[in-house]
């Protein structure tokens, strides 16, 4: 691994830790999201707290310190495994935030944000298959999860080369969902638009 790496890595984990949640709650006097809601400092939580406009601003910020260091490292000619690695950094800095008390979401948007770079084929796929599924479940959660299982696939179709890396961050992405997962087993999980549930996400 080079020093241009290395310092790649380092810039995608800080990108990442810069919790956009709790930056937009505090501008808009909302709830810390953290310690209200579901608990999960991501975009999903703060529509339940705060309305469409704070959560928009959370979702776009949440995707750009993804796409902004894997873009960049892009263009920096870094290979397709490293450039999957330097994604995991940045979700790893929305899952433990260094400047939020290593206390972070659930990176699906970050991920998302990291995947943009392959082409927005894979995007609008993407974004098609999350709106779906939660418009006939409501899981936000449960779309989250299908659709980052799905993402390997559709990578595999359009830049086969970047197969491996979309599949890395897949898995982190699923396994960062297990408490999601059981509740949807159960039947406990608590969808977008239930405002009232405070149920951990």
């Amino acid at each position: 691994m080079t020093p241009l790496i290395g310092s790649m890595m380092l810039i995608a984990y800080l990108c990442g830790s810069v919790s956009s949640a709790v930056i937009v709650s505090k501008l808009f006097r909302l709830p810390d999201p953290r310690l209200h809601g579901s608990g999960n400092p991501g975009a999903t939580n703060v529509l339940r707290l705060g309305g469409t406009v704070p959560a928009i601003l959370v979702l776009v910020a949440d995707v750009l310190k993804g796409t902004i260091p894997v873009w960049g490292s892009y263009f920096l000619k870094i290979e397709p495994f490293y450039l999957g690695i330097i994604a995991i950094c940045a979700c790893l800095g929305h899952i433990y935030p260094i400047f939020f008390g290593f206390k972070g979401g659930k990176a699906v948007a970050t991920a998302f944000g990291t995947m943009l770079p392959i082409g927005l084929d894979l995007a609008g796929l993407l974004i098609a298959g999350w709106m779906i599924l939660v418009g006939a479940t409501g899981y936000s959660s449960f779309a989250a999860i299908v659709t980052v299982s799905l993402a390997p696939i559709f990578t595999w179709f359009i830049k086969p080369l970047y197969t491996v890396p979309v599949l890395m961050l897949s898995i982190l992405i699923v396994v960062r969902h297990r408490e999601n997962i059981v509740r949807l087993w159960e039947g406990t999980e608590s969808k977008v638009w239930d405002k009232t549930k405070r149920l951990k996400e």
